[in-house]
């Protein structure tokens, strides 16, 4: 009872209980994959089963344990959904690295644990996401610096994205996309009434002030303006899209959708038109057989068409695909041709429902926090996930070009994995403030 109102207090469940049997549940999924890959292909488990089992169950409770700890009322979604597309991710690559004889599974595990690690110091040591506001300056000139660095470096695969020292190498735009996610929701988050309320109304549409919108505006020609001359495509329409949804919701003004989407248009075409690289994967999507019908062999769209075909409703079984024909990346976008050749459509359609899943979590975190900034900055790192996932799907299934972004934590990457658990990270921050009870905080 509250003193003196004679109500019962409102008491918020905290769901750690049912996120421990959902991290559990998802430790054991991705065992389940990892032995049926040893069946379809040896006729056994593989021998280090349990050692892979166990490698992944520690993390999922070692990072369980911080979020019971330091983050009691968060979303009991997040970690969950975080470990099982990781896990995910780690059984395919085995698959895969059973077909080439490479391996980037162990790799990958390395990485997962570097990215839970940084998870579990995120939850533990940041209290307050506000706190992130004030570099907010100093994080966009970070990232600016830290995309600028791929271009003192050799292309990969045609693009200036990678830093490449030794046998490492990692793509900096990921950590990038994090800061300029925090920029934008610190900037939109003081200057949204000045944004959705004044300016000159131009063709129906309400346009703010040069001013206002002039920073944030030349911050975002700057980033998009050095991925183009790194030929990233989908970085770019990554940061574009990222940019039209936090002004969208920062101003709840429709046109501004309409507006992204004729910029977006005329930057495609322009780009299209002047990169050679662009150029070809265009003509790809558009006439994805081609390559065929020209005498040159099935391109990677259309072995990745036939591999969604040839896996039908419910797969070929883990290991029994021959995605691996797709080359040298099957590991990272083209993983989810993987997925859906010998998981089949059903497969396909839970994992992405996962993400659908982690999407609507962080936006429901957004809509539920009362700061402003807060509010953008969990809108802005689910809208990250949610264009990634559409710009690897929609590229790999012949929707859109194909751009050349990892899929998030499953596809090969350890910048990506570790990128994307900071996100979940900052997600279960701000979503143990959202749920927490006004007594409790």
């Amino acid at each position: 009872m509250t003193r003196g109102s004679g109500r019962p207090r409102r008491t918020v469940p905290t769901r750690r209980n049912t996120e421990l049997v959902l991290v559990l549940a998802a430790v054991l999924t991705a065992v389940y994959g990892y032995a049926e890959v040893g069946v379809n292909i040896d006729g056994t488990v593989p021998a280090d089963a349990a050692e892979y089992g166990a490698a992944l169950g520690v993390l999922a409770l070692l990072a369980h344990a911080a979020v019971r700890w330091k983050a009691p009322y968060a979303d009991p979604l997040l970690l969950p959904i975080g470990v099982l597309l990781n896990g995910i991710g780690l059984v395919v690559i085995y698959r895969l690295d059973r077909a080439t004889g490479g391996g980037a599974a162990p790799t990958q595990l390395l990485w997962s644990t570097l990215g839970v690690g940084l998870f579990i110091a995120v939850v533990l040591l940041l209290r307050d996401h506000k706190r992130l506001q004030r570099y907010a300056y100093i994080g966009a000139l970070v990232a600016l610096v830290l995309l600028v660095l791929p271009v003192f470096f050799p292309p990969v695969y045609g693009s200036r994205i990678w830093i490449t020292i030794g046998p490492l190498s990692f793509q900096p735009g990921e950590f990038a996309k994090i800061l300029l996610a925090v920029f934008f929701a610190a900037y939109l988050a003081v200057h949204r009434d000045a944004l959705a309320l004044t300016g000159r109304r131009v063709l129906g549409f309400q346009l703010p002030r040069g001013r206002v919108l002039g920073p944030v505006l030349l911050i975002w020609a700057a980033f998009v303006g050095v991925l183009v001359l790194e030929t990233d495509l989908g970085t770019s329409l990554l940061f574009f899209g990222l940019f039209v949804v936090m002004l969208y919701v920062a101003t709840a003004r429709s046109g501004w959708i309409a507006i992204g989407l004729f910029l977006a248009a005329v930057a495609a075409v322009g780009v299209g038109r002047l990169s050679p690289h662009v150029h070809s994967r265009v003509a790809d999507w558009l006439d994805p057989l081609g390559s065929i019908a020209a005498g040159r062999g099935a391109n990677q769209i259309a072995q990745s068409l036939f591999a969604f075909a040839w896996g039908g409703e419910l797969g070929t079984g883990l290991g029994n695909g021959h995605s691996v024909l797709i080359g040298f990346a099957a590991k990272s976008d083209f993983i989810l041709a993987t997925i859906g050749e010998e998981l089949g459509l059903t497969g396909l359609m839970a994992v992405l429902l996962l993400y659908a899943l982690l999407v609507s979590r962080g936006f429901r975190t957004g809509i539920a926090l009362r700061d402003p900034f807060g509010r953008l900055l969990a809108i802005g790192l689910a809208a990250i996930v949610g264009l990634q996932v559409f710009v690897v799907a929609g590229g790999v299934l012949d929707l859109i070009p194909l751009t050349g972004m990892t899929l998030p934590f499953v596809a090969q990457g350890g910048s990506s994995v570790v990128t994307n658990w900071i996100i979940v990270a900052l997600l279960v921050r701000m979503s143990d403030l959202a749920r927490r009870p006004a007594e409790a905080a």
